[in-house]
């Protein structure tokens, strides 16, 4: 057979020694099968066989991780859903569910993120429906499957027709030809971004941005292009924070899961605050006739340092967002990225300081949520020792433990009954302070982000607002949609 050349857009020509000839389309080019074979101007029906750069599956399976690993472990390739092996068409029903459901796959269960690495779309072979995956090769290899972390378990490559796992001095010699990523360098995949929310901050805090907003605060690529920290605290984005809360002490029994972000991340962060704040309530004890003992179930000012340092140590370039979780007698939050290169264990523990993220800390820093850069780790050892620090390759997990007035379990009698411990648990503001507490930080705050924040009705954050109105404490300003909160003689007001 003579070499192919490719005589018109998306096709390619092939003559035989004998001057017969076939025309191939065009991803019947080196590695890929072809997807369709004529002679002369007649269609062949043929079957083909998976290679290294196309594989098949009749149906979607839960195993479609490991392939994708796979591809963007290797040079790429192509993943038909709707195809079997033998290379008929099998089809699919509910395409868009199936290209959702993948979508929803490759985004959340690979790391590090794959986005801009792949492409789902739905074609038509034989008359029937397929889902066709494209995968680009990844530059930051080894990617994994997240569940199965960076393990012989989550790292695959493509061999020949084959999926199979990385050993461990593969995935070595991987991880040792990377090299750190700037958030600053990263092309932001999404270039109409908008910083309204950004710029409410800083006015709050005297400090208001000018026109040249992406030139200070570092937004832009050597190529002036909005970068991956301007992504990240641009008003809309796809970045999610997750929040989970357990009714007991371990994960065995899940309350339920709230999701943050898709918005400016300084927001984004301050909600989290405020929902731990409503968490992290007072618990009051009687002592004597006319005594009483207040206490936090953990340190308010060490739980706002380990919050503020998750957002601003993590390591955003692999797609991994901080996790926060509520369990009943601690809190736990997590951060990916480890130490940065070049900071000892011992040298992060006395409070030295590497930030990876540079641009994050400097805002942080803009709108006082950061003092000194350094004193965070210190501050949570001093109260809850190391142990409550834990570090395991790339994630940082810290665990803050209730500190309970009386006995947690409560003591069984003789008789196998509780004893009374007469120990009241209340939040230490009314409703209606948290409210205003929750507009002083946020102006632009909406009546269902306060239902969120403080975990009430709709209706019974609007009946809160229109008592606070009438009271004169708040008002609403500028458009219906769009506007703010307003404080009326160094108070806060109110609006619809």
């Amino acid at each position: 057979m003579a070499q192919c050349a490719c005589e018109r857009p998306g096709w390619q020509k092939t003559k035989f020694s004998d001057g017969a000839w076939l025309l191939l389309a065009e991803s019947g080019c080196g590695d890929k099968a072809p997807d369709a074979v004529f002679a002369g101007n007649e269609e062949i029906k043929m079957s083909f066989t998976e290679n290294n750069r196309i594989e098949y599956k009749e149906k979607l399976t839960d195993n479609l991780e490991k392939y994708v690993v796979g591809f963007v472990n290797s040079k790429g390739g192509e993943i038909y859903i709707g195809i079997r092996d033998d290379g008929s068409v099998a089809g699919v029903h509910n395409p868009d569910e199936i290209q959702l459901k993948i979508k929803d796959k490759l985004i959340n269960n690979i790391r590090p993120s794959i986005l801009g690495l792949f492409d789902i779309v739905a074609e038509k072979r034989d008359g029937k429906t397929i889902i066709k995956i494209s995968l680009s090769g990844g530059m930051e290899m080894p990617y994994y499957i997240k569940q199965k972390g960076r393990s012989e378990s989550g790292c695959f490559m493509r061999i020949g027709s084959s999926t199979q796992p990385l050993t461990e001095q593969m995935i070595t010699d991987l991880m040792s030809k990377r090299h750190p990523i700037s958030l600053a360098r990263m092309p932001s995949l999404h270039q109409d971004l908008t910083f309204k929310q950004l710029r409410m901050y800083y006015a709050e805090n005297n400090k208001p941005l000018n026109e040249n907003l992406a030139q200070t605060l570092d937004f832009y690529t050597p190529e002036k292009k909005y970068n991956h920290v301007a992504y990240l605290f641009a008003d809309n984005n796809n970045v999610s924070i997750r929040l989970g809360k357990y009714a007991g002490k371990d994960k065995l029994d899940l309350i339920g899961t709230e999701e943050y972000g898709n918005c400016c991340f300084v927001k984004a962060m301050q909600k989290i605050i405020d929902r731990f704040e409503i968490e992290n309530i007072t618990q009051s004890q009687k002592r004597g006739l006319k005594t009483r003992l207040d206490k936090k179930l953990v340190d308010k000012d060490v739980l706002h340092e380990v919050i503020i340092n998750a957002f601003a140590h993590n390591d955003y370039s692999r797609g991994d967002t901080p996790i926060f979780e509520i369990f009943s007698d601690h809190f736990t939050i997590t951060s990916f990225g480890g130490l940065v290169e070049g900071l000892s264990l011992e040298k992060f523990f006395n409070g030295i300081s590497m930030p990876r993220n540079r641009e994050i800390v400097r805002i942080f820093k803009d709108l006082e949520y950061m003092e000194q850069i350094g004193s965070g780790i210190p501050k949570i050892i001093s109260k809850y020792g190391k142990d409550s620090v834990s570090i395991d390759g790339a994630v940082m997990q810290i665990l803050l433990p209730f500190d309970f007035l009386g006995n947690e379990d409560a003591a069984y009698s003789a008789a196998g009954q509780k004893t009374s411990l007469k120990t009241s648990l209340k939040t230490d503001l009314k409703t209606d302070l948290k409210i205003l507490n929750a507009i002083r930080r946020n102006p632009a705050v909406s009546t269902i982000e306060l239902s969120e924040i403080l975990n009430l009705s709709i209706s019974g954050i609007k009946w809160n607002l229109n008592k606070l109105k009438k009271d004169g404490l708040i008002r609403r300003a500028g458009a219906k949609k769009g506007g703010y909160w307003e404080m009326i003689n160094g108070r806060v007001k109110s609006g619809e």
